[in-house]
Parts: structure tokens; C-alpha cells; sequence
């Protein structure tokens, strides 16, 4: 278990459901966290954290943002994505849509991609449901584990790059323009704190090749019209290609480090030096990735509904 910001939680469902069905009321959940501790924000209310958004929303909100863990620009405003992608992502397997993720790359530490694979075993990704670590290699999680402690001990912390993969989709959901495919993940995927960027299929790769090689060639597969390559990650136009749509998103560094930092005290207006204290994860990249499965769902369940 890589996360330091641990806590008690308890998940409350309050509203009412008749078999499976909901009774015509939204449903509510409340979530009950124990182990918060509101002292170690004590002495930094007054002090900018680099990377948090403490500074935009004290001018925004005039002073009446809460920084205690972040707020509502914290992870676990990621929760009603986490609820409402499970039950996405059952309504998509029932239909035979499966969606994975992994992580793709931490430092120098690089997966295979969803896109190498010619022939594809879905059983081959079922473990990554089921590891703490989710990589397509098994060999890098040991590897991994090892760099992740050394970070935490150094008092730093690390992000990474989650591929995500949504296979056995129809032909053509989407839309072009303002409502592409592209346009609802990534609308999604950026409510997620800490996604800086995002790219489908091999996306800024695309810089440096050629036409000739970009290209997903078609061909006919027992009379299935497929590509033989997919570069575009299963989307053309806005629309599924009927191809594994794949996308990559980019998680930055925990901004929280224990490591001291120069920053300004806004309320005396004069530079500073923040020292955090505190509960803090050194990666972050592990816990993203259900997140990152509950943006695919609702964005293609969105499309098939």
C-alpha cells in the first residue's frame, strides 16, 4: 500500500432500491471518514503550497476556500466518479464492453501498451484488476515497489502515465465536433485532479512519423472489417473505429512533499519557507487508475444509452 493519506471510511447508501431498480429517487451515498486531521493544515492557511490550487481559489472564492486536503480540488471529490463508473462499467459488461488499465510509465519505468498487442487476450489483462500495481510486464512491479519506497524515504514523490482501454465497442458512437468521442473522455478525465494531459492511441507520436507509417491500414478478418494497426486508438472523426479505443493520461507529482520549498505567505505578503507536514502519498498514479476506468465508462456508456 503506497498511500500515506490513509483513513477509516465508511460508504452510506441513502436512497432506496427495489431489487434493481432505483425507486424513482436519486441516488445518495455519504461517505464517513475517520483519521482526517485538520492540524496538519493548521500552519499553512496562510502559505501558498506549489502545484495545490490554493492561490487561484483564495482570489476566486475570497478567502473562504477550505485547503484542508485540498478541498473540493482534493481526489476525493473523484468518489461519485468512482460510484457512478462501477455501475457503468457492469451495464458495459453486460454487453460485453470490457474495460482496462494499467500503469503505462513511472520515471524510467515503461509497460508494454495496450497497442503493441497484434492478437488480443483479454484474459491477458484480467490480473491487472487484481495487482496493487497494475502493469501488463509482471516483472516491473518489484522494480516498481523498490523506486516508490526510496521516493517516499527522500521525502519527494513521483507521478506517471495511465493507458486506459475499452474493447468490443460498436462502430460508430461518437459525434464530430464539439461532442467527438475524444471530447467527452477528455471533459471527464480533466475533472480528475492531477491529469495535466491526455492522448489517444499513439497520440504525440503521430509528430514523428510519417503519413505511410500513421496510417491504419484496413483489411478483412472473417469478413470483419479491421485495421492492422491502430495508431488512432480507435477513433476516427469523433466516431469508434469498432477497434480497442485507447487512451493515456498523464498524472503529476503529488504536490504535497516533506521536502522544505520557497513559497509567499499571502496574508503578510512576503516570501516564505513551507515546510509540509502530514499524510501524503508518494505516487499517486495506483489510485487514479479506477478513476481513470470510471471516466472511460460513463463516457461510452453516455454514447450507447
Amino acid at each position: 500500500n503506497f498511500s500515506a493519506s490513509y483513513s477509516i471510511t465508511r460508504y452510506l447508501f441513502l436512497s432506496v432500491a427495489k431489487i434493481s431498480d432505483t425507486l424513482n429517487y436519486p441516488i445518495i451515498s455519504y461517505k464517513d471518514e475517520d483519521f482526517t486531521i485538520s492540524k496538519d493544515y493548521e500552519n499553512l492557511k496562510d502559505l501558498l503550497r506549489p502545484n495545490h490550487a490554493d492561490y487561484p481559489a483564495r482570489i476566486k472564492f475570497k478567502g473562504f476556500n477550505d485547503i484542508r486536503g485540498g478541498g473540493h480540488f482534493s481526489g476525493r471529490i473523484t468518489l461519485p466518479l468512482i460510484y457512478a463508473g462501477a455501475i457503468a462499467i457492469d451495464i458495459l459488461e453486460e454487453k460485453g464492453v470490457k474495460i482496462f488499465s494499467h500503469i503505462k510509465r513511472i520515471l524510467d519505468i515503461k509497460d508494454k501498451s495496450f497497442l503493441d498487442f497484434k492478437e488480443l487476450d483479454l484474459d491477458k489483462f484480467k490480473n491487472l484488476k487484481e495487482n496493487s500495481l497494475p502493469f501488463i510486464e509482471n516483472d516491473l512491479e518489484d522494480k516498481t515497489k523498490e523506486l516508490l519506497e526510496k521516493i517516499k524515504l527522500s521525502g519527494n514523490s513521483v507521478g506517471g502515465e495511465i493507458e486506459c482501454a475499452c474493447f468490443n465497442l460498436p462502430v460508430g458512437l461518437g459525434s464530430p465536433f464539439f461532442d467527438s468521442l475524444e471530447s467527452k473522455i477528455s471533459h471527464l478525465a480533466f475533472s480528475v485532479p492531477a491529469i495535466k494531459g491526455i492522448s489517444f492511441g499513439i497520440g504525440f507520436e503521430f509528430a514523428n512519423i510519417l503519413g505511410s507509417e500513421a496510417n491504419d491500414l484496413y483489411y478483412l478478418d472473417n469478413n470483419e472489417i479491421k485495421t492492422r494497426t491502430n495508431n488512432n486508438g480507435g477513433i476516427l472523426g469523433g466516431l469508434s473505429t469498432g477497434m480497442p479505443l485507447v487512451f493515456s493520461v498523464v498524472v503529476k507529482p503529488t504536490s504535497s512533499i516533506s521536502l522544505e520549498q520557497k513559497t509567499v505567505n499571502i496574508k503578510e505578503m512576503k516570501e516564505d519557507i513551507l515546510k509540509i507536514n502530514g499524510r501524503h502519498d508518494a505516487c499517486i498514479v495506483p489510485r487514479v487508475l479506477p478513476v481513470i476506468e470510471a471516466v472511460m465508462a460513463l463516457a461510452i456508456l453516455d454514447e450507447i444509452l
